[in-house]
């Protein structure tokens, strides 16, 4: 495989109307972005774009109002991942906010029900609820809806997942990836398609009060304005209490952080880092070992969505939503206590999976799959997402991991041969250039019957298929790939904002990075690479380097760390590519490079 290579990133037109109080190195970051002008980072929930911009909002909101006028029995239909359990956090908190009475939720699990809102999760509702409303799934629950209607209950469905031929023959759906949907923004999470329901069902139960200009005319009329510290007692439920679930889901589903995005993500962790994020939130925040009060979308990312996918992956996301909707500490610091524990757990057998898979590949590399299809009877189901993408980061191509859809207590397949029926459920995990749902699609298009289920993004997808047709599939996986792949496409590249002067890897401009997000998918950290001397060194732990390292010129001194090093150790002269941060250590701040990756110069 190809060495990684740096490249830097071009900026996309000349930044102005900053000031003196932006650095210049922030303005270039910005710019290399996108971001030119100072308005593009006002990050304020009134330029939120307005709910009703998105398609089937009307029909939603609705039968939502009938249902809680009606006081209906409702049950929100979620997903076992961390969007899909602050999505059904947010639907449950917000719906009860606004006055429904009867509001219970239903996770699938994913070795008994299968994903989404399947027939087999509508048959577990008992007694069957008026009113179904999915939350990060549906869009393909053609099978299940049909299933809810066949026993009486309508189905508003909400999702942000890209549609498949058929839809569902839903009452209502409210998704921005649908043909012909008008809403300027797609990169909205499925928690993020669930607020702004909520938004728009609040404008219809709880009309503002008829404005006195013509300035406060416009800005009535956009229905994502808040109202928190106007509102009358009693009068419109603040739903701004739910941006911190919003954050979380959105950050840790990896959609893009374009305008919109970073709006309901900085407003989310700015209730959080003051204290008035839920007790869920809080005490996974604590249980990460993170800052409250300097939390970043780095740490929901790393730390506290990770937490939450544990438990959909190996056990109940029932779990992690009873952490986000208790609003007692002491309770949720036993859920956070026990996500925890099951994320350990995951972490262990992920490794296990992960040491297994790169030895397949390492056999079987004389192959030069370039998409790349691994199965192995013993792995987890719930696990193989995480295998597929440390194995993409390693090889740099798309790549797809597979196990038996029933293995979740360890089981296994007794035998992998070319007759077994048996289900296998993949994981894929994709890199710039290859759709891989689209990819999916084309296979499926060829191969009539091959795949029994599909559906995902561009970057990752899911699917089942019979084991006896595995080596069809990855024979077919590969054959896309290769048709639409070069050379080009699989050179591993890490994209930075070059170099950064002498002298300004400064706490002053550490801090200014730090707070000018929130960086994420889409709007990527701050990352530089200079050329250093490694004046000392020494390991922390096992594979860890804590670094001295000296510009050549100007002789400035930078104390760097790298974490999870493969070699033994570092270049006396290296170029680096690294994050300028911000280390706290017993309340005393200083400048720190956080190195991501070292090469000889």
């Amino acid at each position: 495989m190809s060495a990684l290579q740096l490249r830097r990133r071009a900026v996309q037109g000349e930044p102005a109307g900053w000031g003196d109080a932006v650095h210049p190195v922030l303005q270039r970051i910005y710019a290399a972005r996108g971001v030119l002008r100072p308005a593009q980072v006002e990050h304020r929930l009134q330029h939120l774009l307005s709910p009703q911009a998105l398609g089937g909002m009307a029909a939603a909101v609705e039968l939502l109002a009938e249902a809680i006028r009606g006081h209906w029995s409702i049950v929100i239909a979620g997903d076992y991942d961390c969007d899909g359990a602050t999505g059904t956090a947010v639907a449950v908190r917000g719906l009860r906010m606004l006055g429904a009475t009867r509001v219970d939720y239903a996770i699938p699990n994913r070795f008994v029900h299968g994903y989404g809102l399947s027939a087999a999760l509508v048959e577990s509702l008992q007694p069957a609820p008026q009113l179904i409303v999915t939350v990060d799934n549906g869009v393909a629950s053609v099978a299940g809806v049909a299933a809810a209607k066949a026993r009486g209950c309508r189905v508003i469905v909400t999702d942000h997942h890209l549609p498949g031929e058929r839809l569902p023959a839903a009452d209502a759906m409210v998704n921005p990836n649908l043909a012909g949907d008008g809403f300027p923004s797609k990169a909205l999470a499925g928690v993020g398609v669930m607020f702004y329901l909520l938004l728009a069902l609040r404008a219809r139960l709880y009309p503002a009060d008829p404005p006195n200009s013509a300035s406060e005319a416009d800005s009535a009329s956009r229905e994502a304005s808040f109202h928190s510290s106007a509102d009358r007692k009693g009068a419109r439920p603040n739903l701004s209490s739910l941006l911190d679930l919003v954050a979380l889901g959105t950050v840790a589903d990896l959609v893009p952080l374009d305008f919109n995005n970073r709006v309901l993500v900085e407003a989310g962790l700015k209730r959080i880092r003051s204290g008035r994020g839920c007790a869920g939130i809080a005490a996974l925040v604590e249980a990460g070992r993170r800052s409250l009060s300097t939390l970043g979308a780095s740490d929901l990312g790393y730390a506290v969505g990770p937490r939450l996918n544990a438990a959909g992956r190996l056990e109940d996301m029932r779990l992690g939503v009873e952490c986000l909707l208790t609003d007692d500490p002491v309770q949720a610091r036993r859920h956070a206590e026990q996500l925890s524990a099951i994320n350990q757990e995951r972490r262990d057998l992920q490794a296990a999976m992960v040491a297994e898979a790169e030895a397949m590949v390492d056999r079987a590399l004389s192959t030069d799959a370039v998409g790349v299809a691994l199965f192995e009877p013993s792995w987890h189901a719930g696990v193989v997402g995480l295998v597929a993408s440390k194995l993409k980061e390693r090889l740099h191509r798309p790549v797809i991991a597979f196990a038996p859809a029933g293995a979740d207590e360890g089981g296994a397949l007794p035998l992998f041969d070319q007759g077994s029926e048996a289900e296998l459920r993949g994981s894929a995990r994709s890199i710039a250039g290859f759709h891989i749902r689209d990819a999916l699609a084309l296979i499926d298009a060829r191969h009539p019957g091959l795949i029994g289920r599909f559906g995902g993004h561009a970057m990752a997808a899911g699917l089942s298929l019979k084991a006896c047709d595995y080596d069809r599939f990855a024979a077919a996986f590969d054959a896309v790939a290769r048709e639409w792949l070069d050379e080009e496409h699989l050179q591993a590249a890490l994209y930075t904002d070059g170099e950064l002067p002498p002298g300004a890897a400064t706490l002053a401009l550490a801090l200014q990075l730090r707070d000018a997000g929130p960086w994420g998918q889409g709007f990527p950290e701050p990352l530089f690479d200079n050329l250093f001397d490694c004046v000392g060194w020494r390991p922390m732990g096992e594979r860890h380097w804590r670094l001295s390292l000296r510009d050549p010129r100007d002789g400035g001194l930078y104390d760097a760390v790298m974490f999870n090093v493969a070699a033994a150790a570092p270049p006396s002269r290296l170029r680096a590519a690294y994050e300028l941060v911000v280390n706290d250590w017993q309340g005393r701040e200083s400048p720190r490079l956080l190195l991501r990756h070292v090469e000889p110069a």
